[in-house]
């Protein structure tokens, strides 16, 4: 029977000619190595062109990595070798080696030495460590030296193929061959030595067609392999199969069997002549290189033919033909073995197989082993390797019952019982694939098959296309593992039972009710094995999981491929191999999946003797595990991390718990989270208590408002301020009326422009101080004209018109207002509806409140700043000193009669100051904005005259300008003058429309007043005198 060997192909890539091939053995790489001088680096997973070196316009006939340095090695027809980083693509090194063309290099595996082979008809040895001195030439052939090879069993020895027809054999330090096989009758062109330890074996290629295996201890020819109808250009022994490889210049790679020299199979991707073939040890994959490109094939499948008995605890692995064991029991007691470590094993050889096993499992009972490759199996004995039966197969399964198993040879598949045939069938969409257990599966076109072993009747009929099935050790599930998910499911003996006495249960597709679907998992199962109700199993992804119940388990991240081989129960520890046959393993806890199986089974009874068994470090896994299936109690029971056993208390409910474990813990989210839970139960002490502990002022504010909390209210105020908090700190105290301290907080973190305003709204008295602060700021962060622009209300009373008016009403308030429930806000009268003023008033001409006046705060510092202030902010009283004053007719608005300070233009028009018609700047105004709107509607108001009131038009009067010869300033200041108030006001007229201001209309004129007020004043002489007095002085 034929070798099963699939080829898959992973790269193909175009190029021109390819001389040399190599393949990188950690990384997904692979060198080529061009006719036209260039050098490429492939990632063959991606199929991507990762790196190029542009080397020479000759020739490079040979390229190799030198993995332990970064480097890659190239040699070219200009008789030069050079050495790359492949990392940066930096040139190392270069140097001529030979005298002709360089045909072929190679690498010592161990020591710092490539050897590189010439048309020069020598071979050299160079040292790297002695930057890149000449060791040893190697003189002996009579024509080209076409390549070398390292023998793998021996490094100090290699093989050299020569167009002189012969294959010589060398020895490091000696300068002549050991000794020279001859049998070709042409020029031989590559040569490989067989690296597998059972025999000592090279093979060899020529220009004849031919490829030979050589005996190199007996010095002859063992086998000719014809078949190329053209020059055999590479050859290879795979170091992993059973495989030698030859390819040529019609275009073909031969694989042909190394054991029967049997031709497996011929593999032609159009690419015209093949020049060079490259494999790797511990990888299937073989790369080509051709006229027209380069290939990589993977040959096989990489899974090693291994296998674990685990109630011995003895594992069979196959090294190419040899079969070897190891016992896990023999591992001493004082070995801790550790997760993820390799375990120390003594392998013992148990002698060679006649075929060359591709699979290789144990019987369920573990007395016999089967090896199954080359289209047969062997049935041998487990203990000493017996051999028992053997037959032809393409596959090999074992029934539940050990002393039964199927085979498969083409479409027919035959049961044995005892060794013996016992029945034969061809099923009706025929056979490309069986699986044992519980009960026989048969892969086919149509899907998957379930039959009975005994009756070999239909039990179900699956529309899916399994890559492995796996049964549990009782028969009651099955894993059924798709190349993109896989599927749990229950089988039922008794359904299948009851429907051999009634027929009417069956169907085409067999018996329906037979499997109960539980569960489909998206993940790619490598490997499997079930240990009770739990399946393990490792992913593509190269994790170990678990699936329990419908839920999967981690029990940790692999970094390589790794192979489940079985789980021993005593040890608690889980085994796995890789394709290096190294062992390793994990712990997995046997009371944990026996606990959890239980509990699937809802056998709590059985979960609750296990329980006490499973150590405390993996209790939390199993509360997670509860937590999931909805047992909440019982996850809270088991568990002992705090962070899951409070997690578990609030889905349950139990504040008891909860709090106690918060103040275990004390952790600011746990208290937070607590208290929604408390909040939703309505539990308003313990949401304090967990607010508090958490800090949380923002939502205890909201808890101290709603229940009227006074003294919460102050304690927050007090805490927050302590803790930095000040926005909510202000707010406290906001809400409980405590203006002077908002005030203090408003100072304490320097926001003295808010600090202004708040004084301006809610507390008028402490506005002089906090203006002299402000002041003080600007003077200190060098912004001395925008501390000369604001007016103490303190001092110039006539420019805040009603100041007198709010000194009353915060009196009037401080004396009325007091705290309210919160449960009164239905029947108090919202603020925005309110009008202190007025109400202040009402009282005032009630006799129900008189106004005490106090000293107003003013800041002592600002004396210096208040003298020098006395040119800009002059007295609304004063006289201008002109000697001559031609006045110009105007219309001027009455103020009314009130208690309020009047607002005059005369005296609106004083706030302008000197530097404002001079040297004012755009960015000084930027940087004073809010005192200087303060000034800049007077300043409008005093050029455009006020709307007349309702009716009544008072009457002009008319005012002449004085005559430039009596004016003190000189025509040409007054233009400036003139000039730079034109365009100050332009651009504050600019601003104010930005803010949708009208600078056309006085919003605190005498009009506004006497509407609101009907009172109205008469203008009197000393009136018109200050009006006449304000325009003079705008003029100049």
């Amino acid at each position: 029977m034929p070798l099963r060997l699939d080829v898959k192909r992973k790269l193909s890539v175009r190029s021109d000619r390819v001389k040399c091939v190599d393949i990188h053995p950690n990384e997904p790489w692979i060198l080529v190595t061009l006719y036209n001088g260039h050098a490429h680096i492939y990632n063959h997973d991606t199929q991507q062109l990762i790196k190029t070196f542009e080397i020479c316009d000759v020739p490079v006939r040979a390229g190799k990595f030198i993995v332990r340095k970064n480097w890659a090695v190239t040699a070219s027809d200009d008789m030069l070798v050079r050495i790359y980083n492949y990392n940066t693509l930096e040139r190392i090194h270069q140097f001529e080696a030979h005298s002709d063309y360089i045909r072929s290099v190679v690498v010592h595996p161990t020591q710092p030495y490539i050897l590189t082979s010439s048309d020069d008809m020598t071979i050299k040895l160079w040292d790297w460590d002695a930057k890149w001195a000449l060791k040893q030439t190697f003189e002996g052939h009579i024509h080209y030296v076409m390549q070398i090879a390292i023998n793998p069993k021996d490094n100090n020895t290699f093989a050299s193929a020569s167009l002189d027809r012969t294959v010589k054999v060398w020895q490091l330090g000696s300068t002549q061959p050991n000794f020279t096989l001859e049998g070709h009758e042409k020029g031989v062109n590559c040569v490989d030595y067989y690296s597998g330890g059972d025999k000592p074996y090279l093979v060899s290629g020529g220009d004849d067609r031919l490829v030979k295996i050589w005996d190199y201890q007996n010095k002859t020819c063992v086998q000719t392999l014809e078949g190329h109808s053209q020059n055999v250009g590479c050859v290879s022994f795979h170091p992993e199969l059973p495989i030698v490889l030859s390819g040529s210049e019609d275009g073909t790679v031969k694989l042909w069997h190394s054991n029967t020299y049997r031709l497996e199979s011929t593999l032609n991707y159009g690419l015209e002549r093949c020049w060079t073939i490259s494999c790797l040890k511990g990888s299937n994959n073989v790369a080509l290189g051709y006229d027209e490109g380069t290939m990589m094939i993977k040959l096989g499948r990489e899974e090693p033919a291994m296998s674990m008995d685990a109630s011995t605890g003895k594992i069979v692995w196959a090294k190419h033909c040899e079969i070897q064991q190891v016992n896990l029991k023999q591992l001493s007691s004082d070995q801790q073995l550790k997760d993820g470590e390799k375990v120390p094993l003594n392998v013992k050889e148990m002698g060679s197989c006649e075929i060359y096993p591709q699979t290789l499992s144990h019987s369920p009972n573990g007395r016999f082993v089967v090896v199954c490759g080359d289209g047969e199996y062997i049935i041998y004995t487990a203990m000493t390797l017996r051999n028992k039966s053997y037959g032809s197969a393409m596959e090999f399964v074992w029934s539940q019952d050990s002393s039964e198993y199927a085979i498969r040879d083409g479409n027919m598949v035959k049961i044995f019982k005892n060794f013996k045939e016992k029945k034969t069938f061809k099923p009706e969409a025929g056979a490309e694939g069986i699986y044992g257990g519980s009960l026989l599966g048969v892969r086919s076109y149509s899907g998957l098959a379930f039959y009975d072993w005994e009756t070999l009747s239909l039990v179900r009929r699956i529309e899916i296309v399994p890559k492995t099935i796996y049964w549990s050790q009782n028969g009651e599930l099955v894993c059924i593992a798709t190349e993109e998910s896989f599927y749990i499911l229950r089988y039922s003996p008794q359904v299948v039972a009851a429907a051999a006495t009634n027929k009417d249960l069956m169907s085409e597709d067999g018996i329906e009710d037979a499997f109960d679907a539980l569960s489909e998992v998206p993940e790619i199962i490598r490997t499997g094995v079930w240990v009770g109700d739990c399946f393990i199993y490792t992913n593509s992804l190269n994790r170990i999981n678990y699936y329990v119940g419908g839920e999967i388990v981690t029990v940790s991240h692999l970094d390589r491929v790794m192979y489940l081989l079985g789980y021993v129960s005593n040890e608690n520890r889980l085994y796995l191999g890789d394709k290096e046959m190294a062992i390793v393993s994990f712990e997995l806890s046997l009371s944990v999946l026996e606990y959890q199986t239980a509990v699937m089974r809802k056998d709590f009874e059985t979960a609750d003797q296990v329980l006490p068994t499973i150590s405390k470090e993996q209790r939390t896994r199993v509360a997670h595990f509860l937590e999931k299936q909805g047992y909440l109690q019982q996850a809270l029971t088991v568990t002992t991390d705090n962070e899951h056993k409070f997690d578990l208390a609030l889905q349950l409910g139990n504040l008891s718990v909860c709090y106690e474990l918060a103040l275990e813990m004390e952790n600011e989210q746990k208290w937070l989270q607590l208290s929604d839970v408390a909040t939703k139960r309505g539990d308003l002490n313990l949401v304090k208590e967990c607010l508090t502990r958490a800090q949380s002022f923002g939502s205890l504010i909201l808890l101290a408002s709603a229940s009227s909390d006074k003294e919460l209210m102050s304690t927050i105020g007090d805490h927050s301020r302590k803790n930095g908090q000040f926005n909510i700190a202000f707010l406290s105290n906001f809400v409980l009326g405590n203006l002077e301290q908002c005030l203090d907080i408003l100072i304490e973190n320097q926001r003295l422009p808010e600090a202004a305003f708040f004084c301006r709204t809610y507390l008028p008295s402490q506005i002089g101080r906090i203006v002299g602060l402000w002041r003080e700021k600007l003077k200190q962060i060098n912004m001395e004209r925008a501390a000369q622009s604001l007016a103490n209300p303190t001092d110039y009373e006539n420019l805040f018109p009603g100041l007198v008016d709010t000194y009353k009403t915060e009196q009037y308030l401080q004396q009325t207002n007091k705290l309210r429930a919160a449960r009164d806000f239905p029947s108090i009268i919202p603020n925005w509806e309110r009008n202190p003023i007025a109400d202040m008033q009402e009282a005032e001409d009630g006799n129900k409140f008189s106004y005490n006046p106090v000293q107003l705060n003013k800041n002592t510092t600002e004396k210096d700043d208040d003298d020098n202030d006395d040119d800009q902010f002059a007295d609304v009283d004063s006289t201008p000193k002109q000697t001559t004053s031609q006045v110009k007719s105007s219309s001027v608005v009455p103020s009314t009669k009130t208690n309020k300070p009047t607002t005059e233009p005369s005296t609106v028009n004083k706030l302008v100051p000197p530097v404002l018609a001079s040297t004012a700047s755009s960015s000084d105004r930027s940087r004073s904005q809010s005192p200087m709107n303060a000034s800049a509607n007077p300043i409008t108001k005093a050029a455009t005259p006020s709307p007349p009131l309702k009716k009544s038009t008072p009457p002009p009067v008319t005012t002449t300008k004085t005559s430039s010869s009596t004016v003190p300033k000189t025509t040409n200041d007054m233009k400036s003058t003139a000039t730079a108030r034109k365009s100050s006001l332009s651009d504050l007229e600019k601003e104010l429309q930005e803010f949708d201001i009208d600078v056309d209309k006085d919003d605190v004129s005498d009009a506004e007043i006497g509407q609101s007020t009907g009172v109205h004043k008469k203008i009197d002489d000393e009136d018109e005198v200050k009006t006449l007095k304000g325009r003079k002085k705008l003029l100049q």
